[in-house]
């Protein structure tokens, strides 16, 4: 039975299971958020794992849910995928001042922010290591197996996400992360306005900075295009390798002639991804 706080957006059958958008209100994030599931046939007779998606810059939960082609493969694993929102949004949620594509709206980061106006609503990492899975998993036949993968912006989030939280998932992956945030233009933009001046606070929302003293140590699949537009200054994969190759992270860093950043790339090698997470979530 679907909880009460979820308000059913809309429905659509797929590949014999459901891809769903709810509505809720998130304490967390003060806000209303809008998240995406689908869950495969095996859902209807028992709870099914979960991989968690986290998006890029200026997306939305419905862009992997639709572009990404990942429910086939998905409803043959009997894997639930579940797309939270980039970002708090709404009237009374703070944008980006002029209007800029890369902060604020569709830019949370998957951090907790602590500097005013952003504090009071851009708490996203909170909202999708706890708040989120909680109500799912109260609500819907999805279990505390989870995975969890991400693309550019969602590709870091997945990372720190994982890194911070040692036994909260059981597999991670990535596509084109941003490997480095404190190094990088976006993550520089993002992290002084979120969380201040103080560059040491920004290492413990780095995913290359995390490696260091992860506590777990998942096996790591990222692909990355190599005619991405964004590889050299803002992604910066070999900067994960280096920080991997230094303590041991088990890392499978795939680079792909000839791709770019797009959903083209990341329709192209979703099925391995999901193949990756089932091998942990359903074993």
């Amino acid at each position: 039975m679907v909880h009460a706080a979820l308000a059913e957006v809309a429905a659509n059958r797929c590949f014999g299971g459901w891809h769903r958008r709810y509505r809720h209100r998130s304490a967390t994030l003060n806000c209303e958020m809008v998240f995406a599931v689908y869950l495969p046939p095996q859902a209807a007779s028992g709870s099914v794992p979960a991989l968690y998606w986290l998006s890029g810059l200026t997306c939305s939960d419905e862009n992997f849910m639709q572009k990404a082609g990942a429910m086939r493969v998905a409803a043959e694993l009997g894997i639930a995928l579940i797309a939270p929102d980039t970002s708090p949004r709404g009237a009374d949620v703070p944008g980006d001042p002029d209007g800029a594509w890369d902060f604020a709206h569709g830019a949370g980061f998957y951090l907790n922010a602590t500097q005013p106006p952003w504090a009071a609503h851009y708490q996203m990492h909170d909202y999708v290591v706890h708040e989120l899975p909680a109500l799912i998993e109260a609500s819907l036949p999805i279990d505390s197996r989870r995975g969890i993968s991400g693309h550019s912006m969602g590709g870091h989030g997945a990372l720190v996400c994982a890194l911070r939280n040692p036994g909260r998932y059981r597999s991670l992956s990535a596509l084109a992360p941003i490997c480095h945030a404190i190094a990088s233009p976006w993550g520089e933009k993002a992290f002084a306005r979120y969380l201040g001046a103080d560059r040491a606070a920004w290492r413990v929302w780095d995913a290359c900075e995390l490696i260091a003293g992860a506590e777990e140590r998942l096996p790591l699949l990222v692909d990355q295009g190599e005619a991405d537009g964004f590889l050299v200054e803002q992604l910066q994969p070999e900067r994960l390798r280096q920080a991997c190759a230094a303590v041991g992270h088990p890392l499978q860093l795939r680079l792909q002639p000839g791709y770019d950043h797009s959903y083209y790339f990341i329709a192209s090698f979703i099925d391995d991804h999901l193949r990756h997470h089932a091998a942990a979530l359903t074993a």
